[in-house]
């Protein structure tokens, strides 16, 4: 077994092209993107489809990595979350398989 770290980020849909073109540039071996269907934070909830134009909707991005990968995809991430609704957390997990990843 291996440690590597996950990285999910919660962040508006408009701006998941832009986290995945982040993860691609520091050599992500991959990433998936769910749809948030609901959720509260910040004193607000907040639900999928409610807004007629979407742009408040959210998505999960969800990736593994190594630590030095995480880390540099981490510093490119701090910019876009300055500009867009969203958090961040990284967690460590054991893998099966450490080439893929």
């Amino acid at each position: 077994m291996h440690t590597r770290k996950r990285i999910e980020l919660i962040i508006e849909k408009m701006a998941y092209k832009r986290a995945g073109r982040i993860f691609e540039s520091v050599n992500v071996s991959g990433y998936t993107v769910i749809p948030a269907l609901a959720g509260y934070g910040n004193g607000n909830k907040w639900q999928r489809d409610q807004d007629i134009s979407g742009s408040r909707d959210m998505v999960m991005i969800v990736s593994i990595c190594d630590a030095e990968t995480a880390e540099k995809a981490l510093e490119q991430m701090s910019s876009l979350l300055g500009e867009h609704v969203g958090v961040i957390t990284i967690s460590d997990v054991t893998v099966m398989r450490p080439e893929r990843f």
